[in-house]
């Protein structure tokens, strides 16, 4: 019943998703926006700490619902500690009734073929066992695309598929992410490649299988409207990377039926130094424009 619920409002539910989900690499910048300088932690401990200390606050605020925030993505560790008392899973999904996703990429290969491919998972099937042990409803991978290159949209897209076999065949919905860098010189070619390319791919789906994409923003508004028709597509999220709230929700709004799933975004304004009411009514705000933005 759990699962069904889960679906249902994955497919149908009007919302977004909140990207939480920052990783070793991408913490230290965070905790930066959100107050807390590089060097306040004495070791990768700590700073852990300190950004699960932001994700539990953002999750347990009086606007982060199921009502406007329909799912969240979660780092590893996140995952595997607690929120409000209960595993972070359990605790979105009963109290906040907010469908939780899992990060499962450990990074990047390095650039070739204007691309830069998802590293090696080989201890993914034991980290999707535990995904399902934990209540989760899906995952998340990023590979990222720099250029209009035919040959490395082709190989990202086919890996982003390949390992989204690996966890349909775990029960769980893949969120399959090939990020289109928005400082790219040929972003618009590239994107139409990707779109190509995608649409290849879910030809290849065996009946009845279906996807979940992140995308980022595209130049060419409602660029995606042919996945999100899909039956094959579950939902199209989109990424901010790097666009500021105001450009992300603009940009947003011009794609209609795509959702979003931010993280910068999402966070932006917030500090370690606002009180329990400024915080709140901050992130209330937030999530207000973003839901605006991710009904159109």
């Amino acid at each position: 019943m759990t699962h069904q619920a889960m679906t249902e409002q994955m497919t149908n539910g009007a919302g977004f998703i909140a990207a939480l989900d920052q990783s070793g690499g991408s913490t230290p910048k965070a905790l930066r926006l959100y107050g807390i300088t590089e060097g306040s932690w004495a070791d990768d401990a700590q700073m852990f700490d300190m950004i699960h200390a932001m994700r539990a606050r953002i999750a347990q605020a009086p606007a982060f619902t199921g009502d406007k925030v329909i799912g969240a993505i979660l780092f590893e560790q996140t995952m595997e500690r607690e929120i409000g008392g209960k595993p972070s899973a359990r605790f979105l999904w009963e109290d906040r009734r907010v469908v939780p996703f899992l990060k499962i990429d450990k990074g990047l290969q390095d650039p070739a073929s204007g691309v830069r491919l998802l590293k090696d998972m080989p201890g993914l099937d034991q980290v999707l066992d535990r995904a399902v042990a934990h209540g989760m409803f899906g995952t998340k991978a990023r590979s990222v695309i720099d250029a209009a290159n035919p040959q490395g949209i082709s190989d990202a897209v086919a890996q982003q598929f390949a390992y989204g076999a690996q966890v349909l065949a775990k029960g769980l919905m893949p969120i399959l992410e090939p990020e289109v860098t928005i400082t790219a010189p040929d972003k618009a070619a590239a994107e139409a490649m990707l779109l190509t390319a995608i649409q290849k791919n879910l030809d290849l789906l065996p009946t009845g299988h279906r996807v979940m994409l992140k995308l980022t923003l595209p130049e060419q508004p409602d660029l995606y409207a042919p996945l999100v028709d899909d039956p094959r597509v579950m939902r199209v999220v989109a990424l901010s990377g790097g666009y500021d709230r105001a450009e992300a929700t603009r940009r947003l709004a011009q794609n209609h039926g795509v959702i979003a799933s931010f993280s910068r975004a999402l966070t932006e304004g917030l500090s370690v130094n606002q009180t329990e009411a400024e915080f709140n009514a901050t992130l209330a705000a937030t999530i207000d424009s973003i839901y605006a933005a991710s009904i159109t």
